[in-house]
């Protein structure tokens, strides 16, 4: 099949990445917004901070709402990170060292992020979710130095600990000190972002500044502008929240409003007069939720809202008729990976075609289906500018010498659009015939009763595989296997169905099919 791409320019493969550029090694002198070159263009986020609080400095930037509102402009923000990236210097935090940050999205956490970029330090976020001993591990395995978090999130681990609160950056920023010059090299690591882990354990991937860049003056339907202003409820420890959207508020210089998962996204974006709503499928489900016990007119709530985007999670589709039912707005799609920082398409600007369709590509995207030679689903290869440099600390499993990685997921291309089937890992063989799981749990979701699915395949002697499906909510296992009846062929059908009150998930929240074939194995091993 012939590669997608968007209408821009072909990308070239990303280079190699430099591992690390020292701060000592700049000339102290240089001001940081002389390195937003024209020409070269910025070599780091907290660059484009500079230049909106040159364009736009007394715009606000950020708001968090609540008892204690709190609204910085862009040249607060940018005063705000030059002293803590000082701070952090003085603190003897330097360039390629690693910051860990671990808490709910919060004003601080962005000061913080921008401010550790702007000095050439490598964030490493931890998702709240984490137990404390998953965190103390990533953290040994990061080599991280100092660690910023909320003083109630123990991480069984003896690294310095420093308070991610507005108090806590204060006193940690030097106001006073000489600016921090961000190192211009765009190839320097910037983030460890680990994956969502959910068949394997998760990896740390490295993704620089130039991973965090591309796409960064996207425009476009639907896309933010100066004048927008984002809604963000997202956790900073996943690409969605971290690497989209804080790219497409820098990129815009527009207003974020950031608050965290247990926010009523409903009166927040009434009150805050949000255009651009990102969300992911579990805060889909529960906005409507909360709208229905609560008689919430969502319409006149969502007013103001001209741009709804899911990501994070396969989003089913009887979710998005709901959702345009109750709103009257169009659900977006964009599809990524952790290792694609920014993503690999949308729907923006595009027709819903349906079940599995994801969009475009974003501009300096390209996408493949396996080996590009013919029209069959297979697996989905990207290239651009966006794509991580490998895992940590070696590099393995990044880009091929072309600029391709394969991502694992399988689809197809219709023209430019794409389709994504499943996770190749994920598929299941039943007499002969390939199923796709995601196929089965989006029929099997459509049930009322049924609020999460996950169907696995287990070892079945001859026949290859059985088919098991994991099932919450109140419609019982004699219900779902008369519904697929009705609605599945015959091989597509779950041999079994078990009621579970909820599915094991990752700490972005997404399901765990892997524990789930782990629990069938163990089961196997004791019978």
């Amino acid at each position: 099949m012939v590669a997608a791409s968007s209408p821009s320019s072909t990308p070239k493969p990303p280079p190699t990445p430099l591992p690390t550029t020292a701060v000592d090694d700049l000339d102290d002198d240089i001001d940081v917004r002389a390195l937003v070159d024209a020409e070269s263009g910025p070599s780091n986020l907290a660059d484009l901070v500079a230049r909106n609080a040159v364009e736009r400095p007394e715009e606000p930037a950020l708001i968090q709402p609540g008892e204690d509102r709190r609204v910085l402009t862009w040249s607060e923000l940018d005063g705000q990170v030059s002293a803590l990236a000082a701070g952090l210097v003085r603190h003897g935090v330097r360039a390629g060292h690693r910051l860990a940050f671990r808490g709910p999205t919060s004003i601080p956490y962005v000061v913080g992020y921008l401010s550790a970029l702007r000095a050439g330090v490598v964030v490493v976020p931890l998702a709240v979710r984490a137990g404390t001993e998953l965190s103390a591990r990533w953290l040994a395995e990061s080599g991280a130095r100092l660690l910023l978090g909320v003083a109630d999130m123990p991480t069984g681990s003896e690294i310095e600990t420093l308070p991610l609160t507005a108090a806590g950056i204060a006193e940690l920023a030097d106001p006073g000190a000489a600016p921090v010059v961000s190192p211009p090299d765009r190839e320097s690591l910037a983030v460890l972002l680990y994956t969502a882990g959910t068949a394997e354990e998760p990896r740390p991937v490295m993704l620089s500044h130039r991973a965090l860049l591309a796409g960064i003056d996207e425009t476009g339907p639907g896309r933010p502008d100066a004048d927008s202003v984002i809604g963000l409820a997202l956790p900073l420890s996943g690409a969605y929240g971290l690497a989209a959207i804080l790219g497409s508020w820098i990129g815009a210089g527009c207003r974020l409003v950031v608050s965290d998962e247990r926010a009523d996204l409903a009166r927040l974006a009434a009150d805050e007069s949000i255009t651009h709503l990102p969300l992911t499928p579990p805060l889909i489900f529960r906005l409507l939720q909360r709208a229905t016990h609560a008689g919430t007119d969502l319409r006149a709530m969502l007013a103001s809202v001209v741009a709804v985007v899911s990501a994070g999670a396969r989003l089913p589709w009887p979710l998005t008729r709901e959702f345009s039912e109750q709103t009257g707005l169009r659900l977006e799609q964009a599809y990524g990976l952790t290792e694609t920082a920014r993503g690999v398409s949308s729907t923006l600007g595009a027709e819903l075609l349906g079940p599995g369709h994801v969009g475009r590509a974003l501009p300096g995207v390209e996408i493949r289906i396996g080996d590009g030679t013919d029209d069959e689903p297979g697996e989905i290869a990207v290239r651009g500018e966006m794509l991580f440099s490998g895992y940590w600390p070696d590099g393995a499993g990044g880009p091929d010498p072309d600029g391709w990685w394969r991502t694992g997921d399988l689809g197809y291309l219709r023209g430019e659009d794409l389709f994504v089937l499943d996770r190749a890992r994920d598929l299941i063989s039943i007499s002969g015939f390939t199923i796709y799981p995601a196929e089965v749990e989006q029929v099997i979701g459509e049930l009322e009763g049924v609020t999460a699915v996950a169907v696995i395949g287990a070892p079945a002697g001859r026949a290859g595989q059985r088919m098991v499906a994991f099932v919450s909510g109140t419609a019982s296992p004699d219900e779902v296997l008369d519904y697929c009846r009705g609605r599945l062929a015959a091989f597509k059908r779950p041999s079994e169905v078990r009621s579970v009150d909820q599915l094991p998930r990752t700490v972005t929240g997404l399901i765990r099919r892997g524990a789930l074939r782990r629990l069938l194995a163990a089961e196997r091993a004791d019978g």
